[in-house]
């Protein structure tokens, strides 16, 4: 399948299509894995980093219960525009994995499941996201929405948010 790398001073973001329902985006954060797992899952850090500053998104409201069987919803506001992403944690291993389905809210019958894990190595922590999408046309569509470009946004706010958590 196809990859598209995005090189940059700090770390690079891979996005890896691995199938015509699977994604797989990795990146190495520089630094310990409790602090990338954190910044990944307390509300008071993903407000920080989660919603891209250049489409001008702004997180107004995060309620995570980060346990198994607990949920999370994330609403963001972007030009006068509001809606909110929502799931549910199957397995919560702290600092290493967690796996919980994501829904945009505008398509309710559209799960993706999202597995990801913090590998650290030598104080730095290699996270990788591995998201399965319900069918591969839902896959196309979070794709032609921006997703990608975003992410990777999103991606380099979080860089920047652990740097600053050491």
């Amino acid at each position: 399948m196809a990859e598209a790398r995005s090189e940059s001073p700090r770390s690079a973001t891979s996005m890896e299509l691995k199938s015509d329902r699977e994604i797989l985006i990795s990146r190495t954060f520089r630094a310990p894995a409790r602090i990338v797992f954190d910044a990944w899952t307390r509300p008071e850090f993903v407000k920080r980093w989660w919603a891209p500053k250049s489409h001008c998104a702004d997180l107004v409201d995060i309620q995570a219960d980060v346990r198994v069987g607990g949920s999370y919803r994330y609403h963001v506001r972007s030009g006068g525009n509001a809606f909110s992403f929502y799931g549910t944690y199957s397995e919560v291993t702290p600092h290493t994995r967690l796996v919980y389905t994501q829904i945009f809210e505008p398509f309710p019958d559209s799960p993706v499941q999202v597995t990801v894990t913090f590998e650290e190595r030598d104080g730095r922590t290699h996270l990788v996201s591995h998201e399965v999408y319900p069918s591969k046309e839902a896959l196309e569509g979070a794709l032609a929405s921006g997703m990608e470009h975003g992410l990777r946004e999103t991606m380099d706010q979080l860089d920047e948010l652990v740097a600053s958590m050491l």
